[in-house]
């Protein structure tokens, strides 16, 4: 079975063959990849997928309102304690609470974050035809238009790269390479 050539080891290889790509409209699921693409920004995915169980502790289930009313002394415990398993980075942490607050000033906007983001691609994946890796481009011209519209929402960790590997993750974009056996399945 031929897969995109970083699937090569686990936990990557559940995570390409079961996740990546999949088009996903549930707004938790998305706050979710929202945190966890902002928490990999400097890291490999790979550090991340393998302390998921521990954002997900942390971060009360992904539960965009219970987390946007995290207060100082919940984000400062979030910091400090070193056996949680999440990246112990302020600005990160202090990302995830921001953009909880925004994501639900959002979904009142637009009836969902599922409205709101999906829109970016009228509502429809975008099949790409990448033959290697290196053909995969780290931005695009609608990246970039959604990270400067979440940026102006108040919005923080969502670069073009963040945003990119987002419309990845929650399958806006199949990025597949054209011989992985996954890409003609979406």
């Amino acid at each position: 079975m031929q897969r995109c050539p970083w699937a090569k080891d686990e936990p990557n290889i559940t995570y390409h063959d079961e996740e990546w790509g999949v088009p996903k409209h549930d707004d938790r699921v998305l706050f979710e990849f929202l945190i966890l693409e902002g928490a990999q920004a400097g890291l490999s995915w790979v550090t991340i997928l393998k302390r998921r169980s521990a954002y997900q502790e942390a971060f009360s289930d992904f539960d965009a309102s219970k987390v946007s009313r995290y207060s100082q002394r919940r984000i400062q415990k979030l910091l400090e304690d070193k056996g949680n398993g999440i990246i112990h980075n302020k600005l990160k942490i202090n990302s995830a609470v921001n953009n909880a607050r925004q994501f639900l000033k959002v979904q009142t906007q637009f009836g969902s974050f599922d409205n709101y983001l999906w829109g970016f691609v009228n509502c429809t994946p975008i099949k790409n035809k990448f033959r290697r890796l290196s053909d995969i481009p780290a931005t695009t011209d609608i990246s970039v238009k959604l990270s400067n519209d979440l940026k102006r929402r108040g919005f923080t960790f969502v670069g073009p790269t963040i945003c990119y590997a987002l419309m990845q993750s929650i399958g806006m974009v199949n990025d597949h390479t054209i011989d992985c056996f996954r890409h003609n399945e979406l």
